[in-house]
């Protein structure tokens, strides 16, 4: 190994083992899957596009089957300005008359060579030669003419009549990347100008994609605020539907295509919807390999982030959440039997699979009362106050078995009961059970709940 100081890796060992064992899980449920990704214009005329590039070629060699879907709308607009035509919108959508699709047949003709010389050449992992990526295309999009609209003849603008999945399942399947391009053909020999988010929405539905990605000109990751997102970087369904018909200040015409295009497909069947930007480190490679992300997901599912019933199989990943505070004293330790035995009394929050929460719930019905308990947060999830969402589920569960009252005992965290509606009580206020086992040695306080 070279120990040259220009050739030393950016991370020290531990911060690498812990990224790779961060990935793997993602790199084995990605490969061999299908994913759309659409490029806008505004990206390819960027500098540093060979960076995407290769970002797209790594996840080729890491076995995702990939199809991507171009735009080119500056690349028109510059071309346009060269013939000296001004270009011609009705609203956000293109007017295409004949000088225009000559034109727009130039500018998309030049982009996609280029984006295929550069995808071609891309090695992002391996110099081997047969490691090149096969970038392949073909007549795969069917057209018809958009028409009149608002008054406004679109001539050559057209829509997706038809696409021809059963090629590109077979050219993703013979591990070639599709490159489609915003052009599609009618049965009478017309070529039509199409929108490129329209193509990727039709592709992603026909071939029952896994995933859809919108790189995007703007950063999705600002958007959280306006939309209702948090910091989750999660959009539900019902969440997103309402912004394509709202006007937010923070979406552009663009933008709210993509998100309508992304509604359409979630709608149709596809997995995932993802938006991100360009903004910090390979954000497609921190999308797709990490748990977070780096930028916004819609999905129609209720499991991405969701509160559950703890089950036997989710017993190792609450010991391992709830270790470091045993290890500490703040919680009394409990051996790995003993957790199994009383897991029907859990909750657990999961996201995209991994345990980031927990608690548990002891009734004690002649006293017509529970015991929050065991309540834990993953540190890298503690700012959004999960033991919230866990409390909520508790008051609900409590109110519906007819229960007066929740308790906890805690030795370092009373001012998060009291903040949350406790208040304090004495080991007199605890049922008789629960009162014989109270370990005085740990003089946890009591905090009462009332009418939760």
């Amino acid at each position: 190994m070279n120990s040259s100081p220009n050739n030393r890796a950016d991370l020290d060992g531990e911060t690498f083992v812990a990224a790779l064992r961060g990935a793997a899980p993602y790199v084995h449920a990605h490969h061999g899957r299908t994913v759309v990704i659409v490029i806008p214009g505004e990206i390819c005329a960027r500098d540093d596009i060979d960076r995407l590039l290769g970002d797209i070629a790594l996840l080729h060699s890491l076995g995702v089957r990939l199809v991507l879907v171009h735009g080119a709308r500056p690349q028109i607009d510059r071309e346009l300005a060269i013939r000296g035509i001004s270009p011609a919108y009705n609203g956000d959508v293109r007017v295409t008359d004949s000088a225009t699709m000559e034109a727009v047949k130039a500018a998309v003709g030049v982009l996609r060579m280029d984006l295929e010389a550069r995808l071609s050449a891309s090695r992002s992992v391996t110099v081997r030669e047969e490691s090149q990526p096969r970038v392949v295309g073909g007549s795969w999009v069917t057209a018809r003419p958009v028409g009149v609209r608002d008054g406004v003849d679109h001539h050559l603008t057209g829509e997706v009549r038809r696409i021809d999945i059963a090629s590109i399942r077979q050219a993703v399947a013979q591990d070639q990347i599709v490159l489609l391009s915003p052009i599609g053909y009618s049965p009478t020999g017309e070529t039509f100008n199409l929108r490129n988010a329209d193509i990727a929405e039709s592709v992603a539905i026909g071939l029952g994609a896994d995933k859809l990605i919108f790189v995007m000109d703007t950063e999705p990751g600002r958007w959280r605020a306006a939309l209702g997102s948090g910091d989750s970087g999660q959009l539900s369904l019902s969440a997103a539907e309402p912004l394509v018909r709202q006007t937010v200040a923070e979406l552009g015409a663009e933008d709210r295509n993509c998100l309508r295009a992304g509604i359409a497909a979630v709608t149709g069947g596809v997995g995932r919807v993802h938006l991100i930007g360009t903004e910090g480190h390979s954000p497609l490679l921190r999308e797709l390999y990490t748990r977070d992300g780096a930028g916004l997901m819609i999905a129609d599912e209720d499991d991405y982030e969701s509160i559950r019933p703890a089950t036997v199989e989710d017993a190792r990943a609450i010991a391992e959440l709830i270790a470091p505070l045993e290890a500490s004293g703040i919680l009394r330790p409990r051996s790995r039997d003993q957790l199994e035995l009383d897991i029907e009394t859990f909750s657990v929050i999961v996201r995209d699979g991994m345990v980031i929460a927990c608690n548990a719930f002891v009734d004690y019905p002649d006293d017509r009362c529970a015991e929050f308990a065991c309540v834990v947060v993953h540190p890298a999830y503690r700012r959004r106050d999960l033991a919230a969402a866990l409390l909520r589920r508790a008051r609900t569960t409590a109110r519906s078995r007819g229960y007066s009252r929740l308790f906890a005992l805690t030795t370092a965290t009373p001012h998060w009961f009291l903040e949350h509606g406790f208040h304090p009580g004495t080991v007199g206020d605890l049922p008789a059970d629960k009162a014989r086992s109270y370990d005085v040695t740990r003089a946890s306080k009591v905090l009462l709940l009332e009418r939760p």
